[in-house]
């Protein structure tokens, strides 16, 4: 077993850190993809509505589809970078006078966390079942239908990233708490 580095965590979990953060930015530039052909196929919506009186069909169910897809392609990437929304003004309080107890209110944090996203996932499962077997779409037959299973399985994906990244965060916590060295 190796010495930990100086951020306190040994040399084995920063080599898993760093698959899973790569895999969780690929999840997060693929938000991004889809962002910017959402921001295309509404200008040439709207281009087409107004110069041509022909808008293009579906818009409003894709962008709808698209948002919840975005969402949970870049949630754990934002919850790795630090910017989900959280007070650190206590946090940073507390590390300063004791950097344990941060360290157990992180580990305490990832616990809830897990528990939290676990639901939503075992809950978006059969969902995304009944999608599939069932074929649900989205849209008016005739006009436009686009399947509802994509976006329902995206939304696995990333409560399954989300939920990798918040046992990371929870076992760095309790690395450093148990931790020899200072924190």
């Amino acid at each position: 077993m190796q010495a930990p580095d100086s951020d306190g965590l040994p040399d084995w979990f920063r080599r898993i850190r760093r698959v899973v953060d790569a895999l969780t930015a690929g999840l997060n530039v693929l938000g991004t993809v889809l962002i910017l052909a959402l921001m295309v196929l509404v200008n040439m919506d709207v281009v087409g509505r107004g110069l041509f009186n022909n808008p293009v069909s579906g818009v409003p169910e894709m962008v709808s589809m698209s948002i919840v897809a975005i969402v949970f392609l870049q949630v754990a990437q934002t919850f790795r970078r630090g910017r989900l929304t959280r007070s650190e003004a206590i946090l940073g309080f507390v590390a300063k006078y004791s950097p344990r107890a941060r360290h157990a209110f992180d580990l305490v944090f990832s616990i809830a966390a897990i528990l939290l996203i676990w639901q939503v996932l075992s809950a978006s499962t059969p969902l995304f079942v009944k999608a599939w077997v069932r074929g649900t779409y989205e849209g008016t037959i005739g006009d436009f239908t686009a399947p509802v299973w994509p976006v329902k399985l995206i939304i696995l994906i990333g409560c399954t990233a989300l939920l990798v990244q918040l046992v990371l965060f929870g076992v760095a916590a309790l690395l450093r708490l148990t931790s020899k060295a200072p924190a």
